[in-house]
C-alpha cells in the first residue's frame, strides 16, 4: 500500500540501538508466547534481523515461514520474498493481513477481540515465504540514523541484497532454492530494483556466490509513474465514477504532474500526483481509491494493534526499543523525490533474463489494470507486440471465473476479479492459485496454454 508522506518529524527513536545484537533469529518452537491473540503455531519458523551495515547496526527485520506442504525436495523448494509498498509500509501487513499463514480477524465485529486466524490461502502452502521490512526504518527494521535510510532504488536494492544474502547463509539448503521476489504497490519499484540488482551483481560474482533469482511478481504496482498518473481520469470516467467536466479537470491536474515529472522537478511532481489522487477522491466520494467497491477502507490498523504487544515482539526477536509503525513517514520523506521516477527499464531487463508476473485487482483506482497496461504498452522488449496480440484467457479457480490471464513467453499479466489493491487479502485462495500456478508453470500460466487452470483442483 502506498503511504502519503506528510513530512512530519516522527523520527524513529530506534537510533543508537546498536548495543543490542543486530543479527538474531528464532525458531517458533523455542520462543513460546502467551499472547491470547497469537497462538504459538503462528510464530514464524525464523525471525529477527539481517544486517545491511555491520559498522552502523542498521538491519532489516525478517519473518520466515517454511513450506507447509512441500511438493519438491528441500533444495528445490521455491522461496518467495515479499516486499510491502508505501514507501515505508511494513511487510507485516502482507504477513498478518494478506498472504501469511495466519491473519488478523479483519472481518470481526467492532467489539470482538483481536485474534489471528489460519489463512487457507497462504502463499507458503508449497513454497517458503520470507517477509522483509524494507527499507530500513520501516516496521521493525532499524535505521542507525535517518540519513542512512535510502533515497533511491539503487540504495534500496543494495540493502536488500545484503539482507537476502545474509538470509541465504542461515541454512545451506537455502543456497540452491529458486527465489521469486514479490510485492505490491510501491514495491512495483522495489521488486524490479532488487531483481535488476541481483542479475547485474550475479554477472560479477562466482557461481557459488550468486543469488538464484527465478522471477519477479508485482501486484497493483507503481512502476512507471509518468505513464500511470495520466490514466486516472479516463479510468474513472469509463467506470462511471466521474462525468466529462470532472474528467477534464482531472486531466488538467494529471498534465501538470506529467509536466513536472518530465522536467525532473521530483518534489513538485510528487506533490502534483498527490493532488491528482486527492481530487479523484473528492470527486468520487469513495471510502478508498484502493477499492472502489468498499464502504470502509482496509482495516490494516489491526496489524499495528497486534504488533504493539511487548511479549509478542520479544517472541519475534524484535529489538525491544523499536516501536512498530504500519507506515513510516520518515521513510516516506526520505523517498519523496523517488516517487515519480520510473523503474520500467528494470522490468524490461528482467523480462529478458527471467520471468515476470504483473497482476492487479480490478477494483483498484490507484495502481490498477488500466494504469499497468498503459505502461506495459510502452515497454522496450522484442516480445511486447506478440504479447498484446496474444488472446487473453478466462481464468477459473475451482470452476469459478476468477480473472483473466495473458501470457507470452516470460511475461504474464493477470486481472484478478473481486479484488482491489490488496489482492491476497481480497481473494486469498485465488491469489494462492495464481502464484502457485505461475511459479510451477501450470494451466494458463504454463508454456502449453489450455482452456482452464490446473487450479480447478485445489488441495
Amino acid at each position: 500500500m502506498e503511504s502519503t508522506a506528510c513530512h512530519s518529524l516522527n523520527l524513529l527513536l530506534l537510533l543508537l540501538l546498536i548495543s543490542l545484537p543486530v543479527f538474531h533469529c528464532i525458531a517458533a518452537s523455542s520462543s513460546p508466547t502467551s499472547v491470547p491473540s497469537f497462538p504459538n503455531e503462528a510464530l514464524p519458523t525464523k525471525s529477527g534481523y539481517l544486517p545491511v551495515n555491520a559498522s552502523t547496526g542498521s538491519a532489516i527485520f525478517y519473518a520466515f515461514y517454511e513450506v507447509q506442504k512441500p511438493i519438491s525436495q528441500p533444495s528445490k523448494t521455491p522461496l518467495l520474498i515479499w516486499l510491502q509498498g508505501g514507501p515505508g509500509c511494513s511487510s507485516m501487513i502482507g504477513n498478518f493481513f494478506e498472504l501469511g499463514p495466519w491473519r488478523v480477524n479483519f472481518q470481526k465485529a467492532k467489539n470482538d477481540p483481536l485474534a489471528l486466524e489460519p489463512n487457507s490461502g497462504s502463499w507458503n502452502r508449497h513454497f517458503g515465504l520470507l517477509f522483509l521490512d524494507n527499507p530500513i526504518g520501516t516496521g521493525f527494521s532499524i535505521a542507525s540514523t535517518p540519513a542512512e535510510i535510502p533515497r533511491d532504488q539503487f540504495s534500496v536494492a543494495k540493502h536488500l541484497f545484503a539482507a537476502i544474502t545474509s538470509f541465504i547463509r542461515l541454512e545451506p539448503v537455502f543456497k540452491s532454492r529458486p527465489i521469486y521476489i514479490t510485492g505490491e504497490s510501491y514495491a512495483g519499484k522495489y521488486v524490479p530494483a532488487i531483481g535488476y540488482y541481483i542479475l547485474k551483481k550475479n554477472a560479477q560474482l562466482p557461481a557459488s556466490e550468486r543469488v538464484n533469482l527465478a522471477g519477479v511478481a508485482i501486484g497493483n504496482g507503481l512502476t512507471d509513474p509518468l505513464t500511470q498518473v495520466a490514466t486516472h481520469a479516463v479510468n474513472a470516467y469509463f467506470s462511471g465514477l466521474i462525468d466529462e467536466r470532472q474528467k477534464k479537470e482531472l486531466e488538467k491536474a494529471q498534465w501538470e504532474a506529467v509536466r513536472l515529472t518530465k522536467s525532473k522537478n521530483w518534489t513538485e511532481a510528487t506533490n502534483a500526483r498527490i493532488r491528482v489522487l486527492s481530487l479523484l477522491g473528492d470527486m468520487t466520494g469513495l471510502a478508498t481509491l484502493y477499492d472502489f467497491t468498499r464502504k470502509v477502507p482496509y482495516k490494516t490498523e489491526l496489524v499495528s494493534e497486534l504488533l504493539q504487544n511487548e511479549e509478542l515482539k520479544k517472541a519475534l526477536g524484535v529489538n525491544k526499543a523499536v516501536v512498530f509503525e504500519e507506515c513510516s513517514d520518515v521513510v516516506g520523506d526520505a523517498l519523496y523525490e523517488d516517487v515519480m521516477k520510473s523503474t520500467k527499464y528494470m522490468v524490461e531487463f528482467l523480462v529478458k533474463k527471467s520471468k515476470v508476473l504483473l497482476y492487479q485487482g480490478h477494483f483498484d483506482l490507484r495502481d490498477g489494470v488500466v494504469s499497468t497496461e498503459a505502461w506495459m504498452k510502452t515497454m522496450k522488449w522484442e516480445g511486447i507486440e506478440e504479447f498484446f496480440m496474444t488472446e487473453r484467457k478466462v481464468w477459473k479457480v475451482s470452476g469459478v471465473v476468477s480473472g483473466y490471464v495473458k501470457k507470452w513467453k516470460s511475461l504474464t499479466h493477470v486481472v484478478v476479479l473481486g479484488a482491489g489493491h490488496l489482492v491476497p487479502n481480497d481473494q486469498a485462495l485465488n491469489s494462492q492459485a495464481m502464484i502457485e500456478d505461475w511459479v510451477l508453470e501450470k494451466g494458463l500460466f504454463g508454456n502449453q496454454q489450455g482452456e482452464g487452470s490446473l487450479s480447478n483442483i485445489r488441495g
